[in-house]
């Protein structure tokens, strides 16, 4: 149980402070020019979504990538593909389809970029929070692990 915690601490920290420096402080002008937003984001429905995910995320890993016989680093970044490729798919482009913007193409661009750098950095660190397992199901720490 401590290494899905541990997992769920993986997708979430790193996603809600990208989410909050990404959109409200970096890029805030370019999302204001897209006219998607409301001026009062509720933050808390957003770290709620989050958290959803993360769950979510962290029992797949457990559930597949976690048993697969492979370097952390393999491990992670094949994590890291298919949870920016799922991520893309409802984060992307079903808001680009169905929300008023001024530009699709450019929300494309910029939530692209996003979802890239989240998966970056939630796909390792998952596989860290979760460490070596063998094919048998015995854990092993991941600070013993190359790769």
């Amino acid at each position: 149980m401590t290494r899905f915690f541990f997992g769920v601490l993986a997708y979430i920290v790193p996603t809600f402070a990208l989410g909050i420096v990404w959109h409200l402080i970096l890029f805030e002008q370019y999302y204001k020019a897209l006219a998607i937003y409301r001026n009062d984001i509720i933050i808390p429905f957003g770290f709620l979504s989050m958290l959803i995910q993360a769950i979510i995320f962290a029992w797949i890993y457990q559930r597949t990538f976690a048993r697969w016989n492979a370097t952390l680093l393999s491990r992670g970044l094949l994590y890291a593909l298919g949870g920016a490729a799922l991520s893309w798919s409802f984060t992307t482009i079903a808001v680009a389809a169905k929300n008023v913007m001024a530009s699709v193409p450019d929300y494309l661009v910029i939530e692209s970029a996003f979802t890239a750098v989240q998966w970056i950095m939630v796909g390792p660190l998952t596989a860290v929070a979760f460490g070596q397992v063998s094919p048998s199901g015995v854990r092993f720490p991941a600070s013993n692990v190359a790769g």
